[in-house]
């Protein structure tokens, strides 16, 4: 929270219980289906809070309709979930923090984002042990139109790609293109490196929709390098958000310990006109349990050696007095039953 106070993002709070819609508009009905759900003493269908970007653009749209853009928000929250998306995520309360830019497009408003997430692991000396995979969500609408694809062909899609599953994907293709662009349509999804697959990438791709999609996030890409920040960030084509509401940059935040991500953010620029006037959008949230996680296992490891000073004594008043005078010395102790 600091970090983004530094960055001139205020907190925001957002219902804990809301209604149903609101979540089933933000997230897409999919993905909403994972709240859980209840009724209230007058039939209306309310939620437990499963995300907060929903009720942040709300807010955005409403309550803070006539202040000057952009907005920043940020925020600390549980987040509440009936089922996981894997094994790794698997928990039903989840704390989560992150910060929403509202009001604001371009390179620049994406690279504020990048440059917060990145500042945080930074300041949890996380230098060298973390990676951002970036892409962008038209690269996949783009395919997916030219496919022609109604939304539950595109939603399988999208879980083929997510999955990494190149046989069935190329199965999958196959009813709707030629053999050619089907194994290229496959190839694409498995693009990922530095600014070298740039190049490739466009040679496999024809539709307009999903060029202009790459040359944005090849032009971002131009300016983390130029920032020396390449080594902590990757372009991965394949790398497809499962929520709904993003329109174009869409990454990942990945810690070298931990099981699944430990964070996620994209744009959203159609969201707010949900609720109101339809704006640029964009923000990104970090997992804090995920992330606390393998902070406690680093740190765990690099004191293992080190479980406190014991302290003991058979007289309950000197052993405290013992313990009193360590702690005052700033020293870790451990009560011990004995020497």
């Amino acid at each position: 929270m600091a970090v983004f106070r530094g960055w001139s993002y205020e907190e925001i709070t957002t219902p804990a219980v809301d209604y149903y819609a609101l979540f089933e508009r933000g997230m897409g009905a999919a993905e909403a289906q994972r709240a859980f759900r209840f009724t209230d003493t007058d039939g209306r269908l309310l939620a437990l809070r499963p995300d907060v970007t929903s009720g942040v653009a709300r807010a955005a749209a409403t309550l803070f309709a006539e202040r000057a853009r952009p907005l920043r928000f940020c925020y600390a929250a549980a987040v509440f979930h009936q089922r996981s998306r894997s094994h790794a995520e698997w928990r039903r309360e989840t704390t989560q923090t992150g910060c929403e830019l509202i009001g604001a497009s371009g390179i620049v408003a994406d690279m504020e984002i990048l440059l917060i997430a990145a500042e945080v692991l930074r300041r949890l000396d996380l230098d060298g042990h973390y990676r951002i995979t970036l892409n962008n969500a038209e690269v996949f609408n783009g395919v997916a139109e030219r496919l022609n694809l109604d939304a539950p062909a595109r939603e399988q899609l999208r879980q083929l790609i997510d999955a990494r599953n190149a046989s069935e994907l190329e199965t999958f293709l196959a009813s709707y293109a030629s053999v050619e662009d089907s194994a290229a349509f496959a190839q694409l999804t498995r693009l990922a490196g530095k600014g070298e697959m740039f190049e490739q990438a466009r040679n496999v791709i024809s539709n307009q929709r999903s060029r202009r999609a790459l040359a944005q996030l090849e032009d971002l890409w131009r300016t983390v390098e130029a920032l020396g920040l390449a080594e902590h960030f990757e372009i991965d084509l394949g790398d497809v958000s499962e929520l709904d509401y993003y329109t174009g940059l869409i990454f990942r935040i990945y810690v070298r310990g931990a099981g699944a991500r430990v964070g996620s953010g994209g744009r959203y620029d159609g969201l707010t006109a949900n609720f109101g006037r339809a704006e640029p959008a964009i923000g990104f949230v970090f997992d804090l349990d995920a992330l606390t996680e393998v902070l406690w296992r680093r740190e765990n490891g690099a004191n293992a050696e080190n479980d406190g000073v014991p302290v003991f004594d058979a007289d309950p008043t000197a052993l405290f007095r013992k313990a009193l005078r360590a702690r005052e010395s700033g020293a870790q102790i451990v009560i011990a039953k004995e020497k």
